[in-house]
């Protein structure tokens, strides 16, 4: 809120000066912390006694979670023509692909930009040409986009020494060995995009299930990420924290525990182009993917010709019985009190983390996935997002742009979410959108202390990257601030994810309990979501889908 001054009498200078004082002063804003899953999530973990069911209904098809995956297989079997499904929305509505608002400003609180679709990720590009974002040519290689949400310039830079440079991969101001290494790395990703393996399969694939399983490649899954860099003779430095920084950013741990195999996948499974735009170009909206997530809700509604498939609550106990897949599910009422449903199925899709899935059937090892041995690593994250007044003065070199990061910073940097608006002049409020995977712990440790820091811990961690770029003078703009923790946010590929037989086993599932999720890939993008999710309708609808 801002002060307003009042100039009486004798008292004009003195109160002026007062005045001057309180706006000159830096108040760092008390942050206010979502916690979204966590309390639901604990109370699986913990057992918690079910009350007694009020209600029950019958449905061919429930799918248990509104996050990418559930709404996938909906719209894909709306889309179909299949009718008779319900979607239990879980506790929050597009998991980490949700969006938050605040006086008019929207903002991501998880995933906020898609890369251009390649060929292979067919069913993403059937999406974005029914929401009008591909426009024409959605079988081409460069298909026409939405101009508003292709990512406006400036897209990327870095702040090193002082001054912000265009990319993120430093090219100037390096030794002409290192810049070497720059340009052969560059040129190896561009050779790995089009390579095959002996089974006639591009090497690196999105969807990974496309992806080549040529044994001499898929080897790199044994080594990680740093070993193969040494390996393959690259020791500069900053490609060193370049390649460690997308490993954090995309799977939330440090590149000296990701697979080899996956840390080329991040760059040379990307083969999307557009005809309106160049390479290396993505698609984004001030609030994030929850864009996509609303289209297909509102897709599904419209197919439907009603809004009843999605359901309030999250799914508690799935057991499997002769009638099929019963599902209870619990929902809180406006007083706060719990009560209980239970759905009657003949499939039932857990379209919900693996961690969440193992809790609710009464054996998941049943399904040939056994948690002890076969689950992936889940890194803890924070979003942060800062409203602004105003926006804090600049150090030298590249203006201000939608992915802004500091070389060797302590999190992931920060997106703008008001850099897609078409303004002749800038807009006086924005919210700057920061990120943090908490990578340098093991990601039980980064969990215990989340759950033990105060708003004030997280806040000068949240802050930590905006800090370092503008000092304390940030705080004069930052109004307020919202932090989403996600403590089981992303899994990671670490070595040996690719071979994993569990996650072989559940992908492979085709009976009354089905599985759809990221985790099935072993990462958490929107395309192997999505992929996961058509999958899984694909399977009720009676059809093979293609598998690797």
């Amino acid at each position: 809120m801002r002060r307003r001054s009042f100039l009486l009498g004798a008292g004009t200078a003195a109160v002026a000066g007062a005045a001057g004082y309180y706006r000159s002063r830096i108040v760092e804003t008390t942050p206010d912390v979502r916690y979204p899953g966590m309390q639901a999530g604990h109370a699986l973990r913990d057992g918690a006694a079910l009350p007694q069911p009020s209600a029950t209904r019958q449905h061919q098809v429930a799918i248990l979670g509104a996050g990418v995956a559930g709404l996938s297989c909906a719209w894909k079997l709306a889309r179909e023509g299949f009718t008779d499904f319900v979607v239990v929305q879980g506790p929050e509505f597009a998991g980490n692909a949700a969006s938050g608002q605040r006086d008019g400003l929207d903002y991501p609180l998880g995933a906020h930009y898609l890369p251009l679709p390649s060929l292979a990720s067919a069913h993403v590009r059937d999406m974005l040409a029914e929401f009008g974002i591909i426009e024409r040519g959605a079988g081409d290689a460069r298909p026409y986009y939405d101009e508003t949400v292709l990512v406006h310039s400036p897209q990327e830079r870095l702040l090193r020494n002082g001054q912000w440079e265009e990319g993120l991969l430093p090219m100037t101001g390096v030794s002409d060995a290192d810049a070497a290494q720059h340009r052969k790395f560059l040129a190896r990703i561009e050779t790995l995009r089009t390579q095959v393996g002996a089974d006639g399969r591009k090497l690196f694939c999105i969807p990974i299930a496309l992806s080549s399983q040529d044994p001499a490649w898929r080897a790199l899954d044994a080594i990680t990420f740093k070993q193969w860099l040494e390996r393959e003779g690259y020791t500069s430095a900053a490609l060193h924290w370049y390649l460690n920084y997308c490993c954090r950013d995309d799977y939330g741990a440090e590149y000296d525990v990701v697979s080899a195999w996956a840390g080329l996948h991040y760059f040379a499974s990307r083969d999307g182009h557009a005809a309106n735009a160049g390479e290396g170009a993505v698609l984004t909206w001030p609030g994030g993917l929850a864009v996509l997530a609303q289209r297909m809700r509102e897709s599904i509604t419209r197919r439907l010709g009603h809004a009843g498939w999605l359901l309030p609550g999250a799914a508690a106990r799935l057991r499997e019985a002769p009638a099929g897949p019963q599902v209870t599910c619990l929902q809180s009422g406006p007083d706060g009190a719990a009560s209980a449903y239970v759905l009657q199925t003949r499939r039932t899709v857990c379209a919900m983390p693996l961690f969440v899935a193992q809790r609710i059937l009464p054996d998941i090892r049943a399904y040939g996935y056994d948690p002890h041995t076969h689950a992936s690593a889940h890194a803890p994250w924070m979003v942060s997002n800062f409203v602004l007044d105003g926006y804090p003065a600049e150090a030298p070199g590249e203006p201000l742009s939608w992915d802004n990061v500091v070389y060797q910073g302590q999190a992931l940097g920060y997106v703008v979410s008001t850099h897609q608006l078409l303004r002749v002049a800038r807009s006086p409020r924005s919210v700057f959108t920061a990120y943090h995977a908490l990578s340098r712990q093991t990601p039980q440790a980064a969990r215990e202390w989340l759950t033990r820091a105060s708003p004030q811990d997280l806040r000068d961690a949240a802050a930590a990257d905006l800090v370092a770029a503008y000092g304390k003078e940030f705080w004069r703009h930052a109004r307020q601030l919202e932090i989403t923790v996600r403590g089981h946010a992303m899994a990671s590929p670490l070595c040996g994810y690719l071979s994993n037989p569990g996650l072989a086993a559940l992908r492979a599932v085709d009976g009354p309990v089905l599985f759809a999720h990221a985790d099935l890939s072993g990462y958490s993008v929107f395309e192997e979501a999505a992929w996961w999710g058509v999958t899984a309708a694909e399977r009720i609808l009676g059809r093979q889908p293609a598998h690797g």
